[in-house]
Formats: structure tokens, C-alpha cells, sequence
């Protein structure tokens, strides 16, 4: 196997980490995509990209995750959202792993997350895995030589997937685990081989931190500019609501696709790297995305491919539609090579509204901005979940639930602060139907959003005469070159005004039902914001 670059810190006695029969220590792309191999992990693809399936866990398993109620956290953490485990079930959790790991070889890489270097983490990734070696240097930022050599882990991942949890010994629920113990700085991972998992515990352990510095972490893509860094918008939205295609612009700079801080003095990516899905994944839609599919050292997750040519089935889900491809951002040839931008002049927040009552594009103030972050809404269109027949509601708080240790109006307040204090253009944009609900009208067209967020992001859409919405209060243009007027109101694009009332009322009394369990903890503003 290559010698790795450089051993600095080699000793994982000092992460409690012994018994093991070999560690290999920041192994580049090549030598860990030889050890996967070898290891029989997965095999090579076409143009050199590592196809690899996950088994049974194809996507995250938010409910085997937990926090470690300690001391040290047990006041701060969003407990209704989060398992606790008790620290004696986390210790034994993992001196059962360390001893799994006796005479096994792991492979650590040695990390950080955070763009800026002010605020940046390091982690220590050991991993069981050589693939997972490969991902997380591609998710993660990779410390240069000289970093790389003085380099000191603050916290530890252990992420062992052929170890099995044993819920009555170590307090789980299932045989699968993903828990983080802030006082310990560790977080432990087993029986579960989807990848995500190991960046989207950063992701989570950010979340924690980084409010205690007055920094809002963000669940969202962000860009800027060409040549002009402090022109930055961010864009927050659930899946499939188009945040990482209407991001990925290719007359703007990509700062990053996926997570985000936002600092006093601007915004920067978390990763290095991008996490995309790839079912129905259109070459000439997204090239550059598409082309990473074949490129040297991607990680490919779950796609079915011809096992003679090794061609990739963009649309086979019969093994999971979270399809996945990890790549890192130099990859993508219109990405900021810096990964930073200024305080973001516009906050752009995706919602796909399958209700048909949302306008395509609404101007918000920070209170509104507020209610629409805590409310996190999407919506569920039939035929995509056995049992859904008609348009469901989705309320992921803060765009990205799952992921948020603090509660919700802790993220809420911070962006809110950020936005009064900055000035920031905030803009709710639906990405989901028009002229009626799903099954009756149809898709919002992508030419018209894609010309609303160029006029909201060159600024001339300010300068718009605007009307009030009846339903939910926000300011909403009457006219937008490129945009048909009657598309600006939603009313008039159905057939049934009545209908459309109706259906309105029932969208607002199911925010205002998932608001209620916020209102005891936000000021008088952001309450008359709820009420429109």
C-alpha cells in the first residue's frame, strides 16, 4: 500500500484507540482507492470513479442518532429532537467497539471543517473502511503540509459498520448508532455503512457550537458574483425543492452546496467537497455534476450499473432512489476556490408548494423570514410515499430538522438578528405548482423562477411594485419582465378562484397548527408575522 503523505500525531492511543493491527494515516486518493479495492470494499468504474453499495442502510438512520446527556449540554440541547444516551451507555458503547476493533486495520484521515480559518474544526476521522477514508476527504477540508503537520484533532469520529449495537447493553434502539458525547468530543458510529453519516455528524456537531460564537450554521447552498465575493446569496431549502440546481448557476461563483456559517464578517462553506444526488441525473441539465460520475476518485453510492460495461443506470432505483455521488469541489469549475463570501446580500428560501397556493416569489422581513425558517414547509405530492393521495404538508424546522441539537428558535433568532443588523434581501421562492393544486395544474415553470431570482439577486426586482398577500402578509411584485403577470398571483392562475380560497385556508391553518409549538419562545414580532 502507498506510504501515506505524513504521520503526524500517529498515535491513537492518544483517542483511547489500541489493539488495532494497522493504522494508515492520511493515505491519499490513490492508496485509498487501492485499499478499497484490494479489501474487495467495491471496484473501479469507468474513468475511474469507486462504485460501491451500501447494503442495507442507503441513507441516514435519524432515528438511531443521540445526543449524551451530560452535564455540560443537558440545558442547551433540543431534547424533543434529539435521543438522549446516558454517558455510562456511551462509555460502554464504546469500549465495545474499541475491543471490536482489536487486530483490525482502520484508516484515519486527519480534517477540518470550516472554510474559515478563525472558525475551523479539526477532526479525526478513523474509519473502518478505506472508502469512508476516501468520501470524508472529499466532504471534509483537507489540511495542506504544514497545517497537516501540527495538526491536533479536537474531536474524534470512531465509525466502525460491522459492528452491531446491542440495544439492551448500550441503551439504542436498534443494533445501528450514531451518537455524539460533546463533553467526551467524540462521536461514535457502527452498523451502518451510508456514508453520510460521517459529514452530516459534523454537520450536526457545528450546529452545536457554532451559536456559542454568534455564528448561524446553515443548511444550504450559497454563491456569489463573479469577481465579487460580498455579492452572496445563500439558499435554504429541503429536497427537492431545487437548492442545489438553482444554486449552481453558472454565471454566479459556487461557494458550497450544502452547509454553511455565517459569521460577522460573511458566510463559508463547512465542506470541501459536495454530496449530489444522481437519479434521473440529466447530462445536459447538469453537466458538470454528471461528469463527476466518471471522474478519478469519486465516490459513487448505490447506483445500478451494467456489470460488463459498467455503465451507470441514471434511473434504476431499485436499490435506493438516494442515488449519491461525492466529489470534491474543484471538481466543479465555476466553484469559488476560497469557499468564502461576504455577508449575503440576499437569503433565498425554496419551498416546492404542491398546494398550488404559494406565489412564485415573495419578498419577506426579517420576522417573516424568521416564521418561514422555523416553519421549514415543502410539501409531499402523491405517489411519492405508499399511502399518499393527495398534497401533504412537510415541516423540517430551520430547513434541516434532523440536523439542529439547539432548538429551533435558537437558529431562528440568530438569522433574524443577522438579517436586521446586515440588511439582507430575504425572498420566499416556490419551486411547486401553479394554475392548482398537483394532479390539477402545473409544475412552476423553471424559466420564470430562474428569472425572479436574477431580478432579486441584481437587485432590480426591489424596486417592483408590490401588493400585500391576503393570506400570509408578505409583499409579492405585481409585474417582472420575463414573468407572465397572472403567474405572480395564484388566485388567478386557477380556474376556481373559490377553490383557491379554500385550498389557501387550509395551507394557512396547517402553518399556523405547526407554528404553535414555536410561539412561546419568540417575541411579539415574529408572532404578528405568524398571523400575517
Amino acid at each position: 500500500m502507498t506510504t501515506p503523505r505524513v504521520n503526524p500525531n500517529k498515535n491513537l492511543e492518544d483517542q483511547g484507540i489500541t489493539g488495532v493491527s494497522k493504522a494508515y494515516y492520511n493515505l491519499l486518493e490513490p492508496a485509498l482507492m487501492e485499499a478499497a479495492i484490494t479489501r474487495g470494499e467495491g471496484h473501479l468504474g469507468l474513468g475511474g470513479a469507486f462504485l460501491v453499495a451500501t447494503g442495507e442502510h442507503t441513507g441516514r438512520s435519524p432515528k438511531d442518532k443521540f445526543v449524551v446527556r451530560s452535564a455540560q449540554v443537558e440545558d442547551t440541547i433540543w431534547w424533543d429532537n434529539n435521543a438522549p444516551m446516558s454517558p455510562e451507555q456511551f462509555d460502554q458503547l464504546e469500549a465495545d467497539m474499541l475491543a471490536h476493533l482489536n487486530g483490525r486495520e482502520v484508516f484515519v484521515q486527519d480534517l477540518f471543517a470550516g472554510a474559515a480559518p478563525e472558525h475551523r474544526l479539526d477532526v479525526r476521522v478513523v474509519t473502518e473502511l478505506a472508502w469512508h477514508g476516501l468520501f470524508i476527504r472529499h466532504l471534509l477540508r483537507r489540511p495542506d503540509m504544514d497545517e497537516l503537520a501540527r495538526f491536533v484533532p479536537e474531536y474524534t469520529i470512531i465509525n466502525c459498520p460491522s459492528f452491531k449495537a446491542d440495544p439492551a447493553r448500550h441503551g439504542s434502539r436498534s443494533e445501528t448508532v450514531i451518537a455524539l458525547n460533546f463533553e467526551k468530543k467524540r462521536i461514535l458510529i457502527c452498523n451502518t455503512a451510508y456514508a453520510g453519516e460521517n459529514k452530516k455528524a459534523v454537520f450536526t456537531l457545528l450546529n452545536y457550537l457554532l451559536p456559542g460564537k454568534g455564528i448561524m450554521p446553515m443548511h444550504c447552498s450559497a454563491n456569489h458574483a463573479p469577481g465579487n465575493p460580498d455579492d452572496s446569496a445563500v439558499f435554504f431549502g429541503l429536497s427537492g425543492t431545487g437548492k442545489t440546481t438553482l444554486s449552481a448557476d453558472p454565471s454566479r461563483v459556487l461557494i458550497g452546496d450544502d452547509e454553511h456559517g455565517w459569521s460577522d464578517t460573511g458566510i463559508f462553506n463547512f465542506e470541501g467537497g459536495c454530496y449530489a444526488k444522481t437519479i434521473n441525473l440529466d447530462p445536459d441539465a447538469e453537466p458538470e455534476i454528471y461528469a463527476t460520475t466518471h471522474r478519478f476518485a469519486s465516490v459513487v453510492e448505490n447506483m445500478v450499473h451494467d456489470p460488463a460495461t459498467l455503465e451507470l443506470d441514471f434511473e434504476d432505483d431499485s436499490l435506493t432512489a438516494n442515488t449519491r455521488v461525492a466529489y470534491p469541489l474543484d471538481a466543479i469549475s465555476n466553484a469559488s476556490k476560497t469557499s468564502l463570501g461576504g455577508v449575503p446580500k440576499n437569503i433565498i428560501m425554496l419551498t416546492c408548494d404542491a398546494f398550488g397556493v404559494l406565489p412564485p416569489i415573495a419578498r419577506l422581513t426579517s420576522a417573516q423570514a424568521m416564521y418561514h425558517f422555523l416553519s421549514g414547509f415543502t410539501s409531499k405530492v402523491a405517489g411519492t410515499e405508499q399511502g399518499v393521495t393527495e398534497p401533504q404538508p412537510t415541516f423540517s424546522t430551520c430547513f434541516g430538522a434532523p440536523f439542529m441539537p439547539r432548538r429551533p428558535e435558537v437558529y431562528g433568532k440568530l438569522l433574524q438578528e443577522k438579517i436586521a443588523r446586515f440588511g439582507s434581501d430575504c425572498w420566499l421562492v416556490n419551486t411547486g405548482w401553479t394554475g392548482g393544486a398537483y394532479g390539477t395544474g402545473s409544475r412552476m415553470p423553471i424559466k420564470a423562477t430562474r428569472a425572479l431570482l436574477t431580478a432579486a439577486l441584481d437587485g432590480s426586482l426591489k424596486g417592483a411594485e408590490f401588493r400585500r398577500d391576503p393570506n400570509f402578509g408578505f409583499d409579492v411584485p405585481v409585474a417582472v419582465p420575463g414573468v407572465p403577470d397572472v403567474l405572480l398571483d395564484p388566485r388567478q392562475t386557477w380556474a376556481d378562484p373559490v377553490a383557491y380560497d379554500a385550498q389557501a385556508a387550509k395551507l394557512v391553518a396547517m402553518f399556523a397548527e405547526n407554528f404553535a409549538q414555536y410561539v412561546p419562545y419568540i417575541d411579539d414580532e415574529v408572532k404578528q408575522a405568524a398571523i400575517g
